[in-house]
């Protein structure tokens, strides 16, 4: 079973960029698919983005299309979300998480495993 580390979150101001990992241990990423979602205070846990481990298909939500870069290093056990052109409602706590699945899903429920999760702030 993986276990999974977020890192990378912090403060920037709009238009910075950050780079969020997601480590994994305990089990070789290069079968999971995996995904980036995040939680504003007050709403549900959202989709941004996924990378299948099957033909590395990528998938982002809509609201960081353009802007958000998923990429994994399967050497590295390791899955990146390099975040550019940030927005202040991009402001979040981003989680990273990894199904079974082959292939790519936007549905919280499909994904088993999950990280704490790093906050993102975003100022204006």
């Amino acid at each position: 079973q993986a276990q999974l580390v977020e890192s990378g979150g912090g403060l920037v101001q709009a238009g910075g960029s950050l780079r969020l990992s997601c480590a994994a241990s305990g089990r070789t990423f290069s079968t999971y698919t995996v995904g980036w979602f995040r939680q504003a205070p007050g709403e549900e846990r959202a989709f941004v983005a996924a990378i299948s481990w099957r033909d590395s298909r990528t998938y982002y939500g809509d609201s960081v299309k353009g802007r958000f870069t998923i990429s994994r290093d399967n050497a590295k056990n390791t899955v990146y979300l390099q975040m550019n052109s940030l927005k202040p409602e991009d402001t979040a706590i981003y989680y990273c998480a990894a199904t079974e699945t082959p292939i790519i899903t936007t549905y919280r429920s499909a994904y088993g495993h999950w990280g704490p999760g790093t906050q993102v702030t975003v100022s204006s």
